[in-house]
């Protein structure tokens, strides 16, 4: 039985789309029970469907409209989550930040998250931006992507694959976007093959 991902999105999917792809091509040996998102009417919902992924939907706002605390909302994700039975959980440009609530629901299975930017730099929201800004102040010469474990400070959990990215004296932030967003569709999936022969490996160790 192939290894299953659930995958969290907030926006348009392309990394998302980039697991699909590695999976209908054989690089990434697993299936995809379930993509969630934290908004709705997001083109990564339509990849998703058009792939015949079964999607859910849950949104942070309807519980601060009601009164509930945030832990309340990452108790419920966790749940949706723990439900498709995955093997590994991949953070693709899902943009919030998740508490122990959500966390100590999984203490076996691992979450791997992207962010475009190297550990240690611009954690958090706008990395690109932030990196372009700095390029441009004579602060740094090149940016970066990586993909790390999930813990709750963040992008603060271990690194697991780190790609530099140039940044050129000619880019524009479009530019510079779409060079970093190019390796990030790689190196998700190398991310995700890599954690999935890690895991079968300990489970075969574990059977002897």
């Amino acid at each position: 039985m192939a290894p299953r991902i659930v995958v969290l999105i907030s926006g348009t999917g392309s990394n998302l789309q980039a697991l699909i792809d590695a999976i209908a091509n054989g690089t990434l040996k697993a299936e995809i029970p379930l993509v969630i998102s934290n908004r709705s009417k997001v083109f990564g919902l339509e990849r998703a469907e058009k792939a015949g992924i079964p999607t859910k939907v849950l949104a942070l706002k309807p519980y601060k409209d009601a009164g509930k605390p945030r832990t309340e909302y990452d108790a419920d994700l966790a749940q949706l989550i723990v439900a498709a039975k995955p093997d590994l959980v991949v953070l693709a440009g899902f943009m919030h930040i998740l508490s122990p609530a959500f966390l100590d629901q999984f203490p076996a299975t691992p979450l791997i998250n992207l962010h475009p930017a190297l550990p240690g730099q611009f954690d958090g929201a706008r990395a690109i931006e932030r990196a372009f800004e700095a390029y441009q102040k004579g602060e740094i010469k090149h940016t970066g992507v990586m993909v790390h474990r999930v813990i709750q400070a963040v992008d603060g959990g271990e690194p697991l694959l780190v790609k530099d990215v140039e940044i050129k004296p000619e880019d524009d932030l479009a530019a510079l976007q779409e060079r970093i967003h190019s390796i990030e569709h790689v190196l998700l999936v190398q991310g995700a093959v890599m954690v999935l022969e890690e895991e079968a490996s300990k489970k075969k160790q574990a059977s002897v």
